[in-house]
């Protein structure tokens, strides 16, 4: 089975790399927020950390995805 297709390594990333440093509030919500926000004084590392920290939950999705569509076609 590849690494992109574990749901136990995929959700151990997304609550690990996708969430930390989770005090004051998970590093990746304040770069979501950031974003939203206008995006205004981020530069080439701060977009490179929110693909960093959004990566895991980009394939979570993708599996989700998968599943669905494959019980859809069944």
């Amino acid at each position: 089975m590849s690494a992109f297709n574990n749901w136990k390594l995929i959700l151990l990333l997304c609550l690990t790399l996708g969430l930390a440093p989770y005090f004051p509030e998970p590093h990746i919500v304040g770069k979501i927020r950031w974003i939203v926000g206008g995006a205004n004084g981020m530069k080439l590392l701060d977009w490179f950390d929110t693909a960093l920290h959004g990566f895991p939950f980009v394939l979570l999705i993708r599996l989700i995805a998968i599943k669905l569509l494959k019980k859809n076609g069944s």
